[in-house]
C-alpha cells in the first residue's frame, strides 16, 4: 500500500504542476483585463482590486472585436462544413471503394500533413490573388480547406477503415448506389468521427493567425485573432486592453474544451489502433 501511495504521489505532483502552469496564464490574463492601466503599471502581478468590465466592453465595441468575432464565426463555420463534407467523402472512397490508385492518393494526403504552410504560402497567395480571392470570405475559406483537408481525410479514412466491408457490400446488394451507401450508411456511422474532427478543425481555423493575415489584409475583414494583434498595435501601452481582447478570443475555445473534451480526445487518437 505504501508503494502504491508513493507511485500516486509521484504521478500526481508533476501533473498538478503541469495543470498549474497551464491554468496560470489564463488566470493572469483575466486578472490583468480587470485592471485599469494605472493599476497595472503600479503592480502587474497583484490581484485586481475590483471586477471592472470596462476594458472588455471597450475592446468588444470600441476596438471592433464584435465585427472580428462575426468574421471568424462565418469563416470557421463554412470552412469546417466544407472540410467535413470533402473529408468524409474522400475517407469513404479511400477506405471502402476499391479503385486503382487509392493507396497513392492516400499517401499523397499523408504527405500533405508534413508540408508546413510556410512552404506553400507564397504560391497559395499568388493563386488567390490571381483569382481575385484576396480579402474575401471564399478566399480564406478555401485556404483553410487546402491547409487542413489532408488532416481531415486522414482521420476520416482511418475511422471508415474500422467499419466492416460487409456492411457496404450488403448495402450495395440491397440496391443502393455509391451515393446511397455514403448517405444512408457511412454518414450515420461516421458521426462520432465527424464530430471529433469538426471540433479539431474548428479550433485550428479559429486560432489561426498566419493564413488569415495573408488572406484578409483589410481591417474590416480581419478575423478575431488578427483583431487581437491589431489591438496590441493600436494600444501598445494599454496592456489591460490587449488582455481583454485575448480573453474575448479565448472564451469560445475554452467553452469547446470544457464541454467537448471527450470528442477532442477521440479525434486526437482516431485511427491510432487500426488503419
Amino acid at each position: 500500500m505504501a508503494g502504491r501511495r508513493l507511485a500516486r504521489w509521484v504521478a500526481a505532483v508533476p501533473m498538478a504542476l503541469l495543470a498549474l502552469a497551464t491554468i496560470y496564464p489564463l488566470v493572469f490574463t483575466a486578472n490583468v483585463a480587470m485592471k485599469t492601466r494605472r493599476d497595472y503599471v503600479l503592480d502587474r502581478f497583484s490581484p485586481a482590486s475590483s471586477l471592472s468590465w470596462d476594458n472588455l466592453a471597450a475592446a468588444w465595441a470600441g476596438a471592433g472585436m464584435a465585427r472580428y468575432f462575426v468574421n471568424s464565426f462565418i469563416v470557421v463555420a463554412f470552412a469546417v462544413a466544407l472540410l467535413l463534407l470533402l473529408g468524409s467523402m474522400a475517407g469513404f472512397a479511400l477506405s471502402q471503394l476499391r479503385f486503382r490508385g487509392s493507396s497513392v492518393i492516400f499517401l499523397g494526403c499523408l504527405a500533405g500533413l508534413f508540408v508546413p504552410f510556410q512552404v506553400i504560402m507564397v504560391p497559395l497567395t499568388r493563386i488567390m490573388a490571381d483569382g481575385g480571392l484576396i480579402d474575401t470570405y471564399p478566399g480564406l475559406i478555401l485556404a483553410y480547406v487546402a491547409q487542413f483537408l489532408p488532416f481531415t481525410v486522414f482521420l476520416m479514412t482511418s475511422h471508415y477503415r474500422t467499419i466492416p466491408a460487409e456492411i457496404v457490400d450488403a448495402a450495395r446488394i440491397d440496391g443502393n448506389t455509391v451515393y446511397g451507401v455514403y448517405r444512408r450508411i457511412m454518414l450515420p456511422l461516421g458521426v462520432p468521427a465527424l464530430l471529433s474532427v469538426g471540433i479539431l478543425d474548428a479550433l485550428f481555423c479559429w486560432n489561426d493567425v498566419l493564413i488569415s493575415l495573408l488572406m484578409m489584409p483589410s481591417p474590416e475583414h480581419r478575423t478575431l485573432m488578427i483583431g487581437v494583434n491589431a489591438l496590441r498595435g493600436q494600444y501598445s501601452d494599454d496592456v489591460p486592453a490587449f488582455a481583454s481582447g485575448v480573453l474575448i478570443a479565448a472564451v469560445p475555445v475554452l467553452m469547446i474544451y470544457l464541454f467537448l473534451q471527450r470528442q477532442i480526445a477521440d479525434g486526437v487518437t482516431a485511427g491510432s489502433t487500426k488503419g
